[in-house]
């Protein structure tokens, strides 16, 4: 891969990663709610689960799914209705501690498995892929990628996490707080119009 090639994949897996998305927009959303520390495991699962994702669906599942391509379109609508019930779950959550709506912020497991049911995800992995791989070193180049998005992702998704927590002095009142969830739970939502328009 040319110098120019993988500056152009490190820009785009920052910008991808960095941009508002569902898992940008739960953590902001978290971090209202839970603070830093406790989305740690959240965040973990965001990093080694997409990176995870990459390599195993560049190297292994990419063909199954361009010759089934029913089961792909099957994933993205489960993931879309599993997308519909966090943003439920967002809207319902109260102040911390308060129990409302069995509020708890996502797992490593949690996070991890839910990449395989994210949009954007799908989609960002799927363009690097094809982007940036290389025929003539086809796998060293999927490894590549994933290692880059690897790389980037904790500290992106720090910032979003890291805002939320910021937005705990101001939305300490709880009506600002519920109006804050629910306007998340909104943009959840607006998040899953690229699987309605593809």
């Amino acid at each position: 891969m040319t110098a120019e090639l993988f500056a152009a994949l490190v820009t785009f897996a920052f910008v991808a990663a960095a941009t508002p998305g569902p898992n940008n927009l739960m953590l902001l959303s978290s971090g209202v709610n839970f603070g830093f520390r406790r989305k740690v495991p959240h965040m973990l699962g965001i990093g080694f689960g997409f990176t995870f994702m990459i390599v195993v669906v560049g190297i292994g599942l990419g063909p199954i799914f361009a010759r089934y391509p029913q089961i792909y379109g099957a994933l993205r609508w489960m993931g879309g209705l599993y997308m519909l019930w966090l943003a439920w779950k967002i809207a319902n959550s109260g102040p911390v501690g308060d129990g409302r709506g069995g509020a708890q912020p996502m797992t490593f497991i949690k996070a991890a498995l839910f990449q395989w049911v994210n949009p954007k995800g799908w989609a960002m992995m799927v363009s690097a892929i094809a982007t940036y791989t290389l025929a003539a070193s086809y796998v060293w180049s999927v490894l590549l990628v994933a290692a880059v998005f690897g790389a980037v992702t904790f500290p992106s998704i720090s910032s979003w996490a890291l805002f939320g927590v910021a937005l705990q002095r101001v939305l300490n009142h709880p009506t600002y707080r519920r109006a804050f969830n629910i306007a998340m739970a909104l943009l959840l939502v607006a998040s899953l119009t690229p699987l309605f328009w593809h």
